[in-house]
């Protein structure tokens, strides 16, 4: 039962993610000519040049995708891949019947930063759903299986030409906003994705392991482990700290270091998720969220 009620949650949000990102589709890009990569992309240029909807042609770009891809996704990612395909195209539909004048025509940069917003906040759903949009992710993962090439590196070449061949309806000023919007995208869909909160993890290597990690324990309220280490040049071995954080903690336990051994080796490092029972964002002083 609870599982069942997961997965309703879990198509819910991802059709809010696609509603989300559709809207900045339709009233940002098309509407301000702004290009994207991607399948979105390539029925912007379609739309441009052959004046056919972008609902319509996203969905027929993406049904031989599927076949391609239905040996390299499994069940459940091909289910979530057709669900989210299918309601892009509803959404870009349902979108083009809804008349809105934002009034920000007048202002490009700040059409470039909402339409990123709006992109990176609807796609970082999707994803942290485990859903997609379909298109050039499917090819993706076959060129990956197939050839061994990175996914990343397929998708960013896949982006790179179809915003090159965006060129013959949209002039350099419109691209480069375009290039803000991808930036601003970026950005937006790895806080959404990884749940709104960024976390630090700190490595700490100092004579006085025991004294900082009793510190850290009372002072800052969160776990710390002991790694064993040692020294490649001295041949010593000591206990190195290695404590996960939210960002407004490294100071303090910088602070904490300072006093304890000033001369003790602190690397911070970002940690893209945690997953554990114990980890709560927001800890001191209260183990409450």
């Amino acid at each position: 039962m609870l599982e069942k009620k997961r997965q309703v949650r879990d198509l819910i949000l991802i059709a809010l993610g696609i509603a989300i990102y559709t809207f900045g589709f339709v009233h940002f890009n098309m509407a301000n000519h702004l290009a994207e990569g991607g399948i979105s992309g390539i029925t912007l240029i379609i739309h441009a040049l052959l004046g056919i909807n972008p609902a319509y042609s996203s969905l027929l770009i993406n049904i031989p995708l599927f076949v391609l891809g239905a040996r390299v996704l499994g069940k459940k990612s091909l289910a979530l891949t057709i669900y989210g395909t299918v309601l892009m195209s509803v959404f870009i539909w349902f979108w083009q019947l809804v008349p809105l004048n934002l009034g920000l025509e007048d202002d490009m940069m700040l059409v470039a930063v909402v339409a990123g917003l709006f992109s990176g906040a609807g796609s970082g759903l999707v994803f942290r759903y485990g859903a997609t949009t379909g298109g050039t992710d499917i090819i993706g993962r076959v060129v990956e299986e197939k050839f061994g090439f990175k996914l990343g590196q397929t998708l960013l070449f896949i982006d790179v030409i179809v915003l090159v061949a965006s060129l013959s309806y949209i002039d350099l000023k419109h691209m480069l906003y375009t290039l803000v919007v991808s930036f601003v995208f970026s950005q937006v869909l790895t806080i959404v994705q990884n749940g709104g909160y960024t976390i630090r993890g700190m490595l700490i290597v100092t004579e006085k392991s025991e004294e900082a990690a009793q510190a850290i324990l009372k002072e800052i309220n969160r776990g710390v482990t002991y790694f064993k280490g040692q020294g490649a040049y001295s041949g010593r071995d000591r206990k190195v700290l290695y404590v996960v954080l939210n960002p407004g903690e490294v100071r303090d336990v910088k602070a904490i270091l300072a006093e304890i051994d000033p001369d003790a080796f602190i690397s911070v490092i970002d940690v893209d998720e945690v997953v554990s029972s114990d980890f709560k964002i927001r800890r001191k002083n209260y183990d409450k969220v």
